[in-house]
């Protein structure tokens, strides 16, 4: 398992560091920047990863060679051809050190009860479930491509789903790698699938460095969102919701901190901001959810010029044209999952999105498309089933039946999800009113990121159709938003209550693993590893070490 983990966190991490290095030998100082560089640049060669497969798989296996050969000719000429800041290195390896650490506390976490042998059914009801089949999507359609390119069209996946209908990133990532190694019965998809989602690490530490935040609020912010319930059972059950919060995360570094009054002045800026919205879009269409917050954001902070967005446009154009071309003439319809999400619609049927949508609010009404939004509401809060489903547990008296609702409350509804961190905004109301000092860049982070959580909330309440079959339930949205209510809580409390604030997310994440270390229904014939839970406990400690140690703290705005 750790040779294996090692090897898809050296092939992932390849052309993110070699493309950091790369721009910080070019002058690029910025810590943020650089770390948003790394995670295009992983992006577009997970993308690149698919088109050439899709092209023909004799390229497609030249290129993921080419990738691994080039980046580290590329990393090495950066590093010894260059007189690189040491100082600056030394903050790049942390984010990437923590995306290694969490990785593999994340995977013996899962595997803590055995299971590598079923990989993709032990991750599909290890935390929460037996849960649908959508984990292993891409992988089911990266090797069709991997042995067939664009010979015809793929075969249809369980439950009637098209390839085009769902974005093909981690497809692209699968097959960038599958010629360098794999197995038949996924063990290396499920590790490369952890990896891949935990890159969220890496986005998140842009975000926190950019905002200028203290480096002890920079490490619990990133361990509460590591010990969280969005990031343990979504990261384990590797559908691709968590590695386009990445990317956006990344894009959030760049709009809702300082560094936006240099990013919106310059070409390479709008180049950088639309890379990471397309690879979002490419990873999950749910992305819009946290890129229309974002594009208000960056408008209120300051417009940037026509010849900005229009580059803005052409590289979004470039990212996201070739796979509508797909999803239209290759694989039509590719719209199943808008219409189920935009317009309620649940059956297959060849009407297009819009007509849907319309068919949809044209039968209900505007009472009931008020309705409708008021239920998402509710979801979202979880003021009604959550409640419900957790007292129902408590009756039996199981301590089983109270873990799995807890857990599946988690899941679904997102201000559940915050657990004990829903309490900083009222902590930060506390001190505004009693005027206590604080820290303002912590405050000011807090704030924004409230603001972005909140709208983003909003839309996503008003957009989706909410339905019964689907109200606005976490996973219909995007991840950015509670990773951003998370690291806005823990920055708040920081600036409000330093040292309580640090029991508080002490505890915290010590009921998150109480919660999610136990493994009910387990697989047969395994049992829990004593040599799972030391690495689990060490790469736990270990990260935590390298968050509170890693780091300047201040990041560079160069």
């Amino acid at each position: 398992m750790l040779l294996l983990v090692g090897w898809h966190l050296v092939l992932t991490g390849l052309p993110a560091i070699a493309a950091a290095l790369y721009a910080a030998r070019r002058r690029v100082g910025s810590l943020p920047i650089l770390l948003a560089i790394a995670l295009a640049a992983s992006g577009t060669v997970g993308i690149l990863g698919f088109w050439t497969y899709y092209a023909d798989p004799l390229l497609g296996e030249t290129f993921s060679f080419l990738v691994v050969f080039g980046s580290l000719a590329l990393a090495g000429w950066s590093l010894y051809g260059g007189r690189l800041d040491r100082g600056l290195l030394g903050d790049l390896a942390t984010p990437f050190a923590l995306w290694a650490f969490g990785s593999v506390f994340l995977l013996m976490l899962g595997f803590l009860h055995g299971g590598t042998d079923t990989p993709l059914l032990t991750s599909g009801s290890r935390f929460l479930g037996p849960l649908p089949a959508d984990h292993d999507l891409p992988r089911f359609f990266a090797e069709w491509f991997y042995e067939n390119g664009s010979s015809g069209v793929p075969p249809l996946f369980p439950g009637e789903w098209h390839f085009s209908d769902r974005p093909p990133l981690q497809s692209g990532y699968v097959l960038s790698q599958r010629a360098l190694g794999w197995d038949s019965y996924g063990l290396n998809y499920q590790v490369l699938g952890v990896v891949l989602q935990q890159l969220w690490i890496v986005g998140l530490w842009a975000l926190l460095s950019a905002a200028g935040l203290r480096r002890g609020t920079r490490a619990l912010a990133t361990i509460a969102v590591l010990l969280s319930s969005l990031a343990i059972l979504n990261g384990f059950f590797v559908w691709p919701k968590l590695l386009p919060a990445a990317f956006l995360l990344a894009a959030a570094a760049l709009v809702m901190t300082p560094l936006w009054e240099q990013v919106r002045r310059s070409a390479w800026g709008a180049v950088l901001v639309a890379a990471l919205c397309g690879l979002a879009m490419l990873g999950h269409g749910s992305s819009v959810f946290g890129i229309v917050p974002l594009a208000l954001v960056a408008a209120y902070r300051g417009l940037p010029n026509l010849r900005w967005l229009g580059v803005g446009v052409a590289v979004g154009i470039a990212l996201l044209a070739p796979w509508s071309v797909y999803q239209k003439w290759e694989d039509p319809p590719g719209n199943r999952l808008m219409k189920w999400t935009l317009a309620g619609v649940v059956e297959i049927d060849d009407r297009g999105t819009l007509e849907a949508i319309s068919d949809s609010y044209g039968e209900i009404g505007l009472d009931g498309a008020i309705d409708n939004k008021v239920e998402n509401l509710k979801t979202i809060g979880g003021w009604k089933v959550a409640p419900e489903t957790i007292s129902n547990a408590l009756d039996t008296g199981d301590a089983e039946e109270v873990v799995n609702a807890i857990r599946a409350s988690n899941f679904f509804y997102l201000l559940p999800s915050m657990g004990l961190l829903l309490l900083a905004p009222f902590a930060m109301a506390f001190a505004a009113a009693r005027r206590r000092p604080r820290e303002a860049a912590e405050w000011s982070f807090a704030l924004a990121c409230f603001l972005v959580f909140g709208v983003g909330a909003l839309l996503w309440a008003l957009i989706v159709y909410g339905s019964i079959e689907l109200r606005a339930v976490i996973h219909v949205g995007t991840y950015l938003l509670p990773i951003l209510g998370m690291a806005g809580a823990v920055a708040g409390m920081r600036a409000a209550f330093p040292r309580f604030s640090l029991y508080y997310v002490g505890l915290a994440a010590a009921l998150s693993l109480a919660i999610y270390v136990p493994a009910f229904g387990p697989p047969p014939g395994t049992s829990y590893s004593a040599l799972a839970a030391i690495l689990c406990a060490a790469a736990l400690a270990a990260f935590g070490t390298v968050a509170i140690r890693g780091g300047r703290r201040r990041t560079q705005e160069k």
